[in-house]
């Protein structure tokens, strides 16, 4: 009787693999390989403009060209577009008419970070400050007292566009919003936690030495934008052209005294994007269908604006994709299918109580299929059929890809969305594939370097 509840649950239970125990040497050894190009990516890519920017480098050094609207392409061609500097495809035409659809993979490289107003700069009581709005779903309370990098473009008044980036060199100097001393906190302590920091106090210092001059009023402001013009010929007004944004000037490094996890600004979500990148460059030959890798901006925003997924610019590449083989694009659509690369919570033993641990993601147990996200009654997602879940579970399981299943959260607690309900809407198959993160949205993310490598293996047998 015993051997037989043994053989019975080894038939009928559901295995929770750890990706340790699944994989060998050597496939540990690859992913460890894999990731140390995930972290340079993560290093030289902490803004949508830089990861579009490295994403075309490596594209194009990989045999990408620029797409060009009305050819017919061949399969095996490689092409991408540029989506305003902020979002890029990547297609590979593949060997089946495109009338039977494209295999979408779509990842964000938009991340939580403190924007700079567009009149920013201030004097107060002998100190130089930015203002900031911030950007997508923080903890400002985590923004304070932690290195800060300036990054972005301004565009001044005749037009030329000048690239800053200052603070990720060892030389640089960086930034930072001040807090208070606990000593003198009492008031502050009594703040609710989402009103600890509010968003006007959200205030980036930037200098101190004032001008030298008889006048002493805004001096230190003069002094910056002299500093500001000498290096860059900007002047104050021209921030108002400008798109700046601080986010941490941390490098990605190695977790744990076994390296197996990394931690670094940005995970959310181009711990997605860059295997998805990859899975599209590392293509052998010509896939069966034409595969289209999508690195879009503004999903912590709700995906709005002409560099979302709100926008039409996917649809319209697929529509050029069939127009230039004589097809129509709904019909294209309507045989594609998606895997919106997008991360999920990973479990966080201390702090268990927002998660239901039979529909949680772990880390190191693989890449995460998410059958739905929103929030409370399903608001706000797509939640994938059971036919297109038992497609990708076929696909994964035959050919050594290991997953879990998760959700965000337990029910009522809150929860978020992705990008698939903007694919969804278009009358595409798709469903949630990431990985699990610890530190979701806050200046530093964690996550698992197998989980890493197995979200790569995933989006490459899909495109496959």
């Amino acid at each position: 009787m015993e051997q037989n509840v043994k053989e019975l649950k080894e038939k009928l239970f559901m295995k929770r693999k750890n990706t340790y125990e699944e994989m060998n040497d050597s496939e540990i050894e690859k992913a460890d390989e894999f990731c140390e190009g995930y972290k340079e990516f993560l290093d030289a890519a902490k803004t949508e403009r830089e990861a579009c920017t490295e994403a075309i480098r490596i594209a194009e050094s990989n045999g990408f060209k620029k797409f060009r609207k009305g050819i017919a392409y061949n399969p095996g061609d490689r092409v991408y577009l540029n989506n305003r500097g902020k979002s890029v495809i990547l297609s590979v035409i593949g060997r089946q008419p495109i009338e039977n659809g494209v295999n979408i993979v779509a990842a964000h490289i938009d991340s939580p970070r403190l924007d700079l107003k567009q009149n920013p700069l201030y004097e107060s009581e002998g100190l130089g400050y930015f203002k900031t709005h911030y950007y997508g779903g923080i903890k400002k309370y985590q923004w304070p007292a932690l290195p800060l990098a300036l990054h972005g473009v301004i565009y001044k008044a005749d037009g030329e566009a000048v690239n800053v980036k200052i603070g990720e060199d060892e030389n640089d100097p960086v930034f930072v919003v001040t807090d208070l001393l606990p000593h003198l906190a009492e008031e502050q302590y009594k703040r609710p936690s989402n009103k600890l920091i509010k968003g006007e106090e959200l205030n980036i210092l930037i200098g101190s030495r004032p001008f030298k001059c008889d006048e002493k009023s805004d001096a230190v402001k003069l002094n910056l934008l002299n500093l500001l013009n000498e290096k860059y010929g900007i002047t104050e007004e021209d921030f108002i052209s400008a798109e700046l944004e601080c986010v941490p000037a941390l490098k990605a490094k190695d977790i744990g005294f076994d390296r197996s996890m990394i931690g670094a600004y940005g995970q959310d979500d181009r711990v997605c994007a860059y295997p998805a990148l990859m899975a599209a460059v590392d293509t052998e030959g010509i896939p069966e269908k034409t595969s289209v890798t999508i690195l879009t901006d503004k999903e912590e925003i709700g995906s709005e604006g002409n560099t979302g997924l709100r926008s039409g610019y996917l649809r319209y590449f697929i529509y050029d994709l069939a127009e230039a083989s004589g097809v129509s694009g709904h019909t294209v659509l309507s045989a594609s299918r998606c895997l919106s690369a997008d991360v999920n919570a990973g479990f966080d033993p201390t702090f268990p109580e927002p998660f239901e641990k039979l529909n949680a993601a772990f880390l190191n147990r693989g890449v995460v299929a998410t059958k739905y996200t929103g929030s409370r009654g399903k608001s706000g997602t797509s939640d994938a059929s059971a036919e297109y879940v038992s497609e990708i579970r076929k696909l994964f399981n035959e050919n050594g890809v290991i997953w879990q299943t998760g959700e965000l959260g337990k029910v009522d607690f809150g929860g978020g969305g992705t990008v698939a309900m903007y694919i969804a809407n278009l009358d595409i198959d798709t469903i949630d594939i990431g990985v699990p993160v610890l530190s979701m949205h806050a200046p530093y993310e964690i996550t698992a370097k197998n989980d890493v490598y197995m979200a790569y293996r995933a989006f490459s047998v899909f495109i496959k």
